[in-house]
């Protein structure tokens, strides 16, 4: 049986070039998204509105106002994602499906992926 999925969260925070945010910054804020998934049983495989998987990524190609956080299946783009912000997408966004329009930086539609 597949597994069904909420969202995709992919957080461009640590580039290896380091052109879009500060290195630290990014860490932090993955390290928050890993914790705010975790805390809400956003992974929990019996969740019926599905998994919320989290991927930290290389680049996103934005290479400005990071950490950049994409979100799927909505292909919302949010810049300049801090620990705060990071908690308040996934509370507002992810959970009650009302997108944090002051941080987003650019959509890209369903057909896109």
């Amino acid at each position: 049986m597949d597994q069904k999925i909420s969202h995709h969260l992919l957080l461009c925070a640590m580039s290896t070039t380091g052109a879009c945010c500060d290195y630290s910054l990014g860490l932090e804020t993955w390290k928050r998204l890993k914790g705010i998934v975790k805390e809400l049983g956003l992974e929990d495989s019996g969740r019926p509105e599905g998994i919320v998987l989290r991927s930290k990524v290389d680049c996103l190609r934005i290479c400005k106002e990071g950490p950049i956080l994409l979100i799927w299946p909505e292909g919302i783009w949010y810049k300049k994602v801090t620990p705060k912000r990071v908690e308040r997408i996934v509370y507002e966004h992810v959970l009650r499906g009302k997108p944090c329009r002051d941080w987003i930086i650019r959509t890209t539609p369903q057909a896109f992926i």
